[in-house]
């Protein structure tokens, strides 16, 4: 019988494969809790009438975006599948600010089996995007995924 929620093995995946995360309103309660167990103490951040931002509005650390559309990617795509993130190269192409919106797009850019059994090194470029479908953020992760289970790699994934 398939788990509800369970990610999908790599064998299910292939390249040019496109997803669409929910989307996600940040607060003022996610950007107090992430500088307060980060440290990330910076005055931008924790001072609401800080003079020397460059922007108007509350910006939050790009690790917090990057972190919530990570939290949708293993929630979803990944659970109980994801092995391992091996590598990470990001791009901010501008600020997110308390209130926006953000979503993400994944798409498979590469899946490559790997020597070990049952593993596949799989490659995916994410975009995220906020209300106004402004791309905020890019980056490109590479994630060590499990494989189907022996008795169904044959014939792909049992469907219960």
């Amino acid at each position: 019988m398939p788990t509800l929620g369970q990610g999908a093995v790599w064998q299910d995946l292939s390249v040019g494969q496109k997803f669409r995360t929910f989307r996600r309103t940040i607060t003022e309660t996610d950007l107090v809790n992430f500088i307060s167990v980060t440290g990330m103490l910076e005055a931008i951040f924790i001072d609401a009438t800080f003079e020397g931002a460059a922007m108007s509005g509350r910006p939050v650390p790009g690790a917090l975006t990057y972190t919530l559309i990570e939290g949708f990617i293993l929630q979803t795509m990944i659970q109980g599948t994801g092995l391992a993130m091996l590598e990470l190269e990001q791009r901010i192409h501008a600020p997110v600010c308390v209130g926006d919106t953000i979503w993400a797009t994944v798409e498979v850019t590469a899946v490559r089996p790997t020597s070990r059994s049952g593993r596949a090194v799989v490659t995916s470029l994410i975009e995220v995007f906020n209300q106004s479908d402004r791309n905020v953020m890019t980056y490109t992760a590479k994630r060590l995924l499990a494989g189907a289970p022996q008795a169904s790699q044959s014939g792909g994934r049992s469907q219960g």
